[in-house]
């Protein structure tokens, strides 16, 4: 697909986008490549990669390779996703800890605008579909109150992270950064990458080699799940696309007792900086909130946030 440069900066926009949305447990990547319609385009690209890409490179060349496999596509919108991440992971983190009400009322908004968005892609609303939406809200809700497991540090769960992770993050309504927290494996993750690059910077060459190891796995399981369930997710919108668009609504609609700004502590874990953080929380109104709700501020946010998505929509709209 030809494109010029414009058009691959507004891909990395877009992947800036869904990077800043999977830094945040609760929130789907896999949510704003739909409602900016590169879903598709995505799953195409990524079904389409195999072996064949190092022939095509070695018969052809690098520029036939290049085009044929759409890469451009997939190096801007992973960078975008990437720059992302690094450059906002620490500001949401800030964020979440000072001002919690605030991000997961923007965050609701957001995630409220894209179910509607959605749920009007259904074309045919019969039993099934409503079946398929209690389903799907059944099970997102369920992953929202699950109690975290305890994950060993060993490279097979680092891969198999890796692998639930990224169907997670391409999956519209399921945060792959929050099944990384219910897995056990969202510090340990973390801390590997963050062990790798302080060891790094420090020359301990006996700590990059431990840490990348653990960081490569976990790369590897991302690789093989995003290639494997690219082909069911494919397979699904081109032959049950009305099903699966109701069972992402629902994974969505059960996601927003996530993120629902008001919450009660009921147990806490230490994390890997000694710090007591949040475990379970219990949704409660804002008016029994024990504290500042903030409620004409987040009131705003979430507004805001769902104007976000119905000007996203708009612009996918006027860019087909």
């Amino acid at each position: 697909m030809a494109r010029n440069i414009k058009k691959y900066l507004s891909i990395g926009v877009k992947g800036m986008a869904m990077g800043a949305a999977d830094v945040v447990p609760g929130v789907s990547g896999g949510t704003i490549a739909f409602i900016t319609g590169i879903y598709d385009e995505l799953l195409s690209t990524i079904d389409n990669l195999n072996f064949g890409i190092l022939k095509t490179w070695k018969k052809e060349g690098f520029k036939k390779m290049f085009i044929t496999y759409n890469l451009g596509f997939l190096v801007s919108l992973f960078l975008g996703v990437f720059v992302s991440i690094v450059s906002l992971a620490k500001l949401i983190s800030y964020l979440l800890e000072n001002h919690p009400i605030l991000v997961w009322s923007f965050f609701f908004g957001l995630v409220l605008a894209s179910i509607i968005y959605v749920g009007k892609q259904i074309e045919k609303w019969n039993i099934l579909a409503f079946v398929a939406i209690l389903l799907g809200a059944a099970v997102a809700y369920y992953i929202t109150i699950a109690s975290p497991s305890v994950a060993p540090d060993e490279w097979y769960y680092y891969l198999f992270s890796g692998a639930i992770a990224i169907i997670a993050m391409i999956l519209p309504g399921i945060s792959g950064s929050f099944i990384l927290v219910l897995l056990g494996s969202y510090s340990i993750v973390l801390g590997a990458l963050t062990n790798f690059v302080e060891a790094l910077l420090a020359g301990n060459w006996e700590l990059v080699k431990t840490n990348f190891v653990k960081v490569f796995t976990f790369i590897l399981g991302c690789i093989i799940g995003l290639k494997l369930f690219s082909k069911v997710l494919k397979w699904m919108f081109a032959n049950k696309k009305n099903l699966t668009l109701a069972v992402l609504t629902g994974f969505m609609i059960g996601s927003l007792n996530k993120i629902w700004p008001w919450k009660q502590v009921l147990t806490t874990r230490v994390d890997r900086h000694g710090v007591e953080v949040p475990l379970l929380e219990n949704s409660i109104s804002p008016f029994s909130f024990d504290g500042d709700p903030k409620l004409v501020l987040a009131i705003v946010l979430a507004v805001f946030g769902f104007g976000l998505i119905l000007l996203m929509e708009k612009l996918a709209v006027k860019n087909k």
